[in-house]
């Protein structure tokens, strides 16, 4: 893995569009494993397709990253990303994570696995789950 396949990747995500997601293969292997809090696909088709999904359900959507590091095995990228859930309107919503990144030969990646907290940064924030998630937050939380 080189600096510049992790530069041309994060600069990707960063001005990543509803347009642009037809150029996800250019970067990534055709059986990427994609993984985050909701899906577990693998193939760059099916990636595109939560992309693709991500951009139906939200509005102003955009990833900034904020720290990155390169390990031996994976790359490792620090991301706020901002949005708004479609048809509510208000203030844009935050979620602050990592990507942890493999390359393989040929410099494109072979698996992206974000990890972020969705209960703390989504589902707290809905009507009636959030409730729920709080009390069991405070019940579970040590003292």
């Amino acid at each position: 893995m080189t600096h510049a396949a992790l530069d041309a990747y994060i600069a990707y995500f960063e001005t990543l569009t509803p347009e642009t997601t037809a150029r996800l293969g250019e970067f990534v292997t055709p059986d990427v494993h994609f993984r985050d809090p909701f899906n577990d696909v693998r193939g760059a088709a099916r990636f595109r397709a939560v992309l693709n999904h991500m951009f139906q359900t939200t509005e102003d959507s955009r990833f900034v990253v904020t720290d990155r590091a390169i390990g031996q095995a994976a790359s490792y990228v620090r991301w706020n990303y901002t949005f708004r859930p479609r048809g509510r309107g208000g203030p844009a919503w935050e979620i602050v994570g990592m990507t942890e990144i493999a390359f393989g030969d040929a410099g494109r990646v072979t698996a992206h696995l974000d990890h972020w907290d969705a209960a703390g940064q989504i589902y707290e924030r809905l009507p009636v789950l959030g409730s729920l998630m709080r009390l069991i937050r405070r019940r579970v939380a040590a003292a």
